[in-house]
């Protein structure tokens, strides 16, 4: 068993809403200065981010990490555009991903990984809005179904009790 665990900084609770996701990849971040500070104080925020692929480098855009309380002069945009560390193989297989049509690539979540920050990024197909109706449809029957069973299975039980106690 592994002494560390992730741990998650910050989550894109919506990416799960409006895409299906396909694969995953975790990934490394290039930071400056006092970025990292900021990141492990949970200053950093991944909603309306996205990745996109330049000459074979993969970066992240609209992750806004904010600037360090403590920092000094050299801090740098919060909004700038943040290069993530790959293998050159698992971008190209993205970058083929990326002229689909639908496709994009989002990230998931933040965390730190044995005192790395790391980025898990998703390749992800959007949902139109039929998908999320369907979607919401299926965790309410779900909820239904769970609140059923948690009436029925200790009356069930009961039931059986009094059976296997006449029957003897």
């Amino acid at each position: 068993m592994s002494r560390e665990k992730d741990n998650a900084i910050a989550n894109n609770k919506k990416a799960s809403h409006l895409y299906f996701i396909e694969d995953t990849y975790e990934t490394g971040i290039e930071l400056f200065g006092t970025e990292v500070k900021s990141i492990r104080a949970g200053q950093v925020n991944i909603k309306d981010s996205y990745c996109d692929i330049n000459n074979g480098e993969i970066f992240i855009h609209g992750m806004h990490i904010s600037p360090y309380e403590q920092g000094n002069i050299h801090n740098v945009d919060p909004m700038r555009k943040r290069k993530l560390l790959m293998h050159k193989s698992e971008i190209l297989r993205l970058e083929k991903v990326k002229t689909q049509d639908g496709y994009t690539i989002i990230p998931l979540k933040v965390y730190l990984k044995r005192g790395k920050v790391k980025v898990l990024i998703a390749k992800a197909k959007g949902k139109k809005l039929w998908d999320k109706r369907e979607t919401m449809k299926k965790k309410e029957v779900d909820k239904k179904i769970r609140q059923e069973l948690m009436y029925w299975v200790p009356v069930l039980f009961f039931i059986y009790l009094i059976f296997s106690f006449f029957i003897k």
